[in-house]
């Protein structure tokens, strides 16, 4: 079957629900191991998230509780998977060494929550649980849950959704002021399956910062501008070749640019010369065929439904690497991005954005 079209918003934190992963993959450890082919196995998100969950513990460890870095998430959708997913996020939170607390408020009175959020001292980073209104449309143009993304503070935007981030991201600016001394936050999916391609290998250490996956080719397949859009562009802007596959069509990303690939191209024909295949749909119907992957590719599962048969795939292409759920190391983004606005921006409450040098900058430097 075809891809779904781009994943919604709820599928953005459905999708990478660290206790789904878990339960899924302890049933499956329960079955006898199957003989893999020569060279693959199945890389584990546990694996991928312990340096840096190592990492925050230790930049956390000799904080008082006042001084812990606060993460709030504003619950207003009365979503069940999303009070979970909110319920573990807290838990991981204060094994780490982080705050986090969930406020739960009437859709109606979202904004207000948020504005309130925004100008909160104690709060270091926001999120929000959508979808809350779906494509409702908004006084302010486009969809309301699009405007709410948009309102987040830049220095308080764990997720790097909004505009500031999204414009650093596409123009491939890394760092938020003009010094380069603060370094831009990505959302932290896509910037989970980064990590676990550097650490599998993918990116070539040998090359410099920007071209590390310089002659790598990448299919992924979802374009939803949570996890596939960023994604391919992050991955472009490394120096990647990246097949951007959805179920309307199928773009290439190099950096800086977009195409559309030639006439009659197959996702089979793409598959089959790439050295990593994302899989982000939504759907329990889709299915890619095992037979299209490369051998020693790296295959990463990013949605809550398993894209492609993982025994048929590690026992019949050797070499290859799959990591089936992400989730662990999703979380582990989320805090390093918390922790890392909360080094940008702490005392700085004075850093405003100045558009003509495209940067945050001193208050005091902008006339």
């Amino acid at each position: 079957s075809s891809p779904t079209a781009s994943a919604s918003r709820a599928g953005s934190f459905r999708a990478f629900h660290p206790e789904q992963a878990q339960a899924s993959s302890s049933t499956h450890a329960m079955a006898a191991k199957p003989e893999y082919a020569p060279g693959s196995r199945k890389v584990t998100a546990d694996e991928i998230a312990k340096p840096f969950i190592d990492e925050i513990q230790a930049a956390t460890a000799n904080l008082e509780e006042g001084q812990r870095p606060k993460l709030v998430g504003l619950l207003a959708n009365g979503d069940p998977a999303a009070l979970k997913y909110a319920e573990w996020t807290g838990r991981t939170f204060k094994r780490d060494g982080l705050s986090f607390e969930v406020r739960t408020v009437d859709p109606d009175d979202l904004e207000k929550a948020l504005e309130d959020a925004n100008k909160d001292n104690s709060v270091h980073g926001i999120m929000i649980y959508y979808p809350v209104f779906g494509d409702r449309p908004c006084f302010h143009g486009g969809s309301y849950d699009d405007s709410l993304r948009d309102s987040v503070s830049l220095s308080k935007d764990v997720e790097g959704l909004c505009h500031f981030y999204r414009r650093t991201l596409y123009r491939n600016q890394r760092f938020v002021d003009a010094e380069q001394m603060r370094k831009c936050v990505l959302p932290c999916t896509p910037l989970a399956v980064v990590k676990i391609l550097e650490h599998l290998g993918a990116y070539d250490q040998q090359h410099p910062v920007g071209n590390r996956m310089s002659g790598k080719f990448v299919t992924v397949v979802n374009r939803s501008e949570v996890v596939g859009r960023p994604l391919a562009a992050m991955l472009a802007n490394d120096g990647a070749t990246v097949y951007s596959v959805d179920i309307k069509s199928t773009f290439t990303f190099l950096r800086g640019k977009v195409e559309p690939v030639e006439g009659g191209t197959t996702t089979e024909s793409l598959v089959r010369k790439s050295d990593v295949v994302i899989l982000g749909v939504p759907s329990d119907k889709y299915k890619m065929d095992p037979a299209w992957i490369k051998e020693g590719a790296i295959v990463v599962n990013v949605a809550s439904h398993k894209n492609i048969d993982e025994t048929e795939l590690l026992t019949t292409r050797p070499g290859v690497r799959y990591v089936g759920a992400v989730g662990k190391v999703t979380v582990a983004m989320l805090e390093r991005n918390l922790l890392r606005l909360h080094g940008n921006f702490k005392g700085c409450e004075q850093l405003i954005w100045d558009s003509a040098l495209g940067t945050v900058a001193p208050a005091s430097m902008v006339n």
